[in-house]
């Protein structure tokens, strides 16, 4: 596992725009999975920079995103097919074909699991899933639980993360309490991971995550057994973390 810690959320961005687009670079046709929320906006950003100095090429690349509120049409501004059209994919040269977004608007749940995990299937995997975390240590929408959920599934959203994200919302009336996400084995069978995080709210979790047992319960440690992770934390968010004592900003491996 490589950690690399850095002073802020700009450099976290910058640093996470160029591993992914680096795999771009050296595999045209990658399959790369996405997420959503505040933390990967910085790295979208810097990846559309990257793409219109012409130094990347997404015509290619098939895309993933971790999950979508069920209840949510891919018209409604919080939901994440909106989310990702207006602040990534419409800014890019992506082939809106190749993009993969669970539809929250779907009759039957089981079929737009089963569809979702054969189109993974299709193009052989993942080879770069993009992840955030959050506070109850929940990566993708797989909230902490008695077992790990397999595959794509429905979850029910823990009242943690239902607060955590109002602040996207009118109100928290408004909050979808259920998702569709991508479960913990679809994200652990991705050839890379890269894991980021930013903010002292986070500290907690993310020394829990690295030093702590694998339990379902916070469900991103078993991210422990994954052959190839990159995590990349700004300061405040590996405050707790031993090997950040009396350093500014560096780069290691446990």
């Amino acid at each position: 596992m490589r950690i690399i810690i850095v002073n802020d959320y700009a450099e976290m961005s910058q640093r996470a725009a160029r591993i992914v687009a680096s795999h771009v670079i050296l595999k045209p046709n990658s399959s790369i999975g996405l997420a959503t929320g505040s933390t990967p906006l910085g790295m979208y950003n810097a990846l559309i920079d990257l793409y219109n100095q012409e130094y990347i090429d997404f015509s290619k690349v098939t895309t993933f995103n971790l999950d979508e509120y069920y209840g949510l049409g891919s018209a409604n501004p919080q939901s994440y097919h909106y989310y990702m059209y207006n602040n990534f994919f419409k800014h890019i040269n992506i082939g809106m074909a190749n993009v993969n977004i669970p539809y929250g608007m779907c009759k039957s749940i089981e079929d737009e699991c089963n569809r979702y995990e054969e189109k993974i299937e299709e193009v052989g995997g993942i080879d770069l899933q993009v992840l955030g975390i959050g506070r109850n240590g929940h990566i993708g929408f797989n909230e902490p639980d008695i077992k790990f959920e397999a595959k794509t599934h429905m979850v029910n959203l823990d009242e943690d993360t239902i607060n955590a994200n109002s602040r996207f919302f009118k109100s928290i009336e408004e909050v979808p309490r259920k998702a569709i996400s991508m479960g913990i084995k679809t994200i652990m069978r991705a050839r890379k991971i890269l894991l980021l995080a930013v903010g002292k709210d986070k500290a907690k979790v993310i020394y829990q995550m690295l030093y702590g047992k694998i339990t379902p319960e916070l469900p991103a440690s078993i991210l422990q057994l994954h052959p190839d992770v990159t995590m990349i934390f700004d300061k405040e968010a590996a405050s707790l973390l031993e090997s950040m004592k009396n350093i500014e900003a560096k780069e290691f491996s446990i």
